[in-house]
């Protein structure tokens, strides 16, 4: 059995973009899995395929294979090859071991919290490989959660579960972040349970020194723990209280007595900051992804506007915006737009001290610009 795409969905695979939506789908099967994917009687890639979904070819190899699970197998022993020296250097972090389509296995992302792993399967053709994707990761982890609890699951005709793969799973891992511990719900987690696209964007963070600091939408407290170290005053601001009891929960854990956490919206907060007059040494913005799609650009760039504003406005002289989007839709050029209108709106004069991303574990693919989602950029006001 086999696919058959159209010559758009040809055109794709051909400039080695990993997607083909279903309206370039010719003909295919009508099961679920992993099939070779052919423009008329030329190959073009292998695949897993729903056709239920929108979204129904994912390629994970351009050259044809006997075995399509061995060979999708044989890239996730890759990608686990890839991150294997940094875990032996450091087996009390968190990483992310397998990155979807940035690892050439679409649909599937694992991340590492200090010798536990937790599986998130998107893709149907990786439901029944779980067993083998957990065997895996066995000479990497104690245990190994599936925490396939995302609502896109649903578009995949996939069931929502919670359960363990391998091992015994933890309700709680501590994790060790250069000079910062935290805790890692591993079952009732954001996500997979934290964010690991920023570790080392946290990290960076503790150069900076200075008397108050403001994190918002800090979720857990995972910059504000950083920040901490090198000021006498952090904020921590986030709408969920739960959140900020896992903020409060890490400062302890950590000793600082120097964090404060402020329920809050962020958008109303920076307006009554200012006109309180408030003034900061470093502010943090790393905010949810206002842009899930297309549809949504101009209205996220007006929320990333309105907040980077106001931020900038809440900074002293010299003072330091670190700021994010976690938005693929968000194109870098129009991060840095937005920033400049911000910076403009606000009579302030903004410096580049440092433009960064997304980290190793977190690959890019060029021509699959997707994989390119994760924007932080530090500026000093002038």
């Amino acid at each position: 059995m086999r696919i058959q795409v159209n010559a758009k969905g040809a055109a794709r695979l051909l400039s080695r973009h990993l997607w083909v939506f279903r309206r370039d789908v010719v003909s295919g099967p009508e099961t679920p899995g992993l099939y070779p994917v052919y423009w008329g009687r030329r190959f073009l890639a292998l695949a897993l395929y729903n056709p239920h979904t929108d979204l129904a070819v994912r390629a994970y190899r351009f050259a044809p294979a006997e075995d399509p699970v061995a060979a999708l197998l044989e890239n996730l022993a890759q990608a686990l090859a890839r991150r294997e020296a940094v875990l032996r250097q450091d087996p009390e972090g968190g990483y992310r071991l397998v990155h979807a389509e940035g690892d050439l296995l679409p649909g599937l992302v694992v991340d590492y919290y200090a010798g536990h792993a937790v599986v998130q399967a998107t893709a149907h053709a990786w439901e029944g490989l779980l067993p083998q994707v957990a065997e895996a990761l066995r000479p990497y982890a104690q245990s190994v959660l599936a925490k396939n609890d995302a609502r896109t699951r649903e578009l995949e005709g996939l069931p929502l579960y919670v359960r363990p793969l391998l091992g015994e799973v933890p309700e709680q891992v501590q994790v060790q972040e250069g000079r910062v511990r935290y805790l890692v719900d591993l079952r009732a987690g954001q996500k997979t349970g934290a964010y690991l696209d920023q570790r080392e964007n946290r990290l960076y963070m503790e150069r900076f020194r200075g008397e108050r600091a403001l994190d918002v939408f800090s979720y857990a407290g995972g910059f504000a723990l950083h920040l901490a170290l090198g000021f006498r005053e952090v904020v921590a601001v986030d709408s969920s209280a739960e959140a900020l009891r896992r903020a409060e929960e890490n400062a302890r854990l950590n000793g600082l007595g120097n964090v404060q956490v402020l329920e809050a919206n962020a958008f109303d907060l920076l307006r009554r900051l200012e006109k309180e007059g408030e003034r900061f040494d470093l502010v943090v913005l790393d905010p949810p992804a206002f842009a899930k799609g297309k549809k949504d650009v101009e209205r996220a760039y007006r929320a990333y506007k309105e907040v980077n504003l106001r931020a900038i406005k809440l900074l002293k002289e010299g003072g330091i915006l670190a700021t994010a989007s976690c938005s693929h839709h968000m194109t870098e050029p129009l991060f840095y737009a937005m920033v400049a209108e911000a910076a403009q709106d606000a009579h302030r004069l903004l410096r580049v001290v440092e433009k960064r991303g997304q980290p190793f574990d977190h690959p890019v693919l060029l021509n699959h610009p997707e994989t390119h989602y994760l924007k932080f950029a530090v500026f000093q006001v002038l």
